[in-house]
């Protein structure tokens, strides 16, 4: 369903025809029907510890095969020094580093996938800066029936090159950005018939990034925190994360939506500058981007209404963070709860920490910060952001003298 247009389930495969490129799709349960046929304490008995436990609510045949590479269950982390540091009560961050392929794009791959074998589709394509690729390969590999198409930019960091080509995918390196990746992606999908895990584009990939909100609630006792943090690039993740907090507020089993905070990249920005100026999604044009995060820039969010309707309907909010303030918090993250994040990881703390200096969350709202991508994505800019060991001799008398000088003796 989309701006009242409501379709069947196999009637289309991605964007209402009617609103084009923003008509992206809501996949809609009959949620009365479920509250009769669901028990949430069902499903924390489950002894399935990854998300296939929320098979019933994910739109596929129950019965159908999916894939076999073990997703989501990722831990969720009290984090006291952090919160401590930052002057708040409660943080949990949730570690989405910790999936098969090192990222939170997993989930939605692994939907996406599945639903592929469910409809004998051949071949799925996808346009990445890197983790969208890793996921849809990783989760492709151990599959005969399912051949996999990347198309990524040139100058994606080289670890989330080799990551598709290791696990067998055809992959396409692009001269020119992620935008360009997408339309030449959009374009070979169309010419070639091949099935687009394209964000904004397949609903499916919204459905797998909902079992994260789905997690956070059960692993809080089936509750909703005050403040869900994320960082924003094409605005997939963050609409994911409002549609699973708004089907269990369906069905009854949370009694609240969090508040969203999107954060985004000083250097690439669009729906932050468009929710404070208050401009209609279909107003948001493509601009040129420059950011070091390189998961999270984006020219034209794709998912950009939906991702506007999420931060509006959950009374949340957008913040900007500069790169400097992104890499200066890889190390506060690893020092103060041991989550390794990539730079577009660890934009979300850097976001929690601006939004505390601007007024837009209180000190004492419980916040769950998602850590989208694992630190060994980006091992270029980890090293930035920390001071480079140096080597010693073989000589206990130096140790001593360093450790003096540290202030360990």
């Amino acid at each position: 369903m989309v701006g009242g247009c409501r379709f069947a389930p196999d009637e289309l495969d991605y964007t209402c025809p009617q609103h084009g490129e923003l008509g992206t799709l809501d996949i809609v349960y009959d949620y009365a029907a479920l509250r009769a046929r669901l028990d949430r304490d069902a499903i924390s008995g489950c002894q399935i510890a990854n998300h296939w436990r929320y098979l019933p609510l994910l739109p596929l045949v129950p019965d159908s095969q999916l894939p076999p590479l073990s997703v989501g269950w990722t831990p969720l982390y009290r984090a006291q020094r952090l919160a401590k540091k930052l002057g708040m009560q409660r943080i949990w961050v949730k570690d989405e580093g910790l999936n098969p392929t090192g990222s939170l794009k997993d989930r939605a791959s692994s939907v996406v996938v599945a639903r592929a074998l469910q409809e004998a589709i051949a071949v799925v394509a996808t346009a990445s800066t890197g983790n969208a690729a890793a996921a849809l390969a990783g989760v492709g590999a151990g599959l005969e029936q399912v051949e996999v198409v990347i198309f990524v930019p040139h100058d994606a960091p080289p670890a989330k090159i080799a990551q598709p080509l290791v696990y067998g995918a055809q992959v396409f390196l692009v001269e020119g950005s992620y935008d360009d990746a997408y339309e030449l992606c959009t374009q070979a999908c169309a010419e070639f018939g091949w099935y687009s895990r394209n964000t904004g584009v397949n609903p499916f990939t919204t459905e797998g990034k909902k079992t994260v909100a789905l997690e956070i609630a059960e692993q809080l006792g089936w509750r909703a925190p005050d403040v869900v943090a994320v960082s924003v690039g094409d605005g997939s993740i963050i609409s994911g994360i409002y549609k699973g907090f708004y089907d269990l507020l369906q069905l009854g089993w949370i009694d609240k939506l969090p508040r969203l905070l999107g954060v985004q990249a000083e250097g690439s920005a669009v729906l932050a500058d468009a929710w404070r100026a208050g401009l209609a999604p279909a107003k948001i044009t493509r601009r040129a981007v420059s950011t070091s995060a390189d998961s999270i820039a984006a020219e034209l969010p794709r998912d950009r209404s939906k991702a506007i309707r999420a931060v509006r309907a959950s009374q949340g909010a957008f913040v900007t963070v500069s790169d400097a303030q992104i890499v200066e918090t890889i190390p506060l993250l690893g020092r103060l709860c041991g989550v390794f994040a990539e730079p577009a990881a660890a934009a979300a703390t850097a976001g929690v920490k601006q939004a505390l200096a601007e007024g837009i969350i209180d000190p004492d709202a419980e916040t769950c910060i998602v850590s989208t991508g694992n630190g060994l994505k980006d091992i270029a800019r980890a090293r930035e952001s920390v001071a480079a060991a140096r080597p010693i001799p073989v000589d206990i008398d130096v140790v001593r003298a360093r450790l003096e000088e540290i202030g360990l003796l």
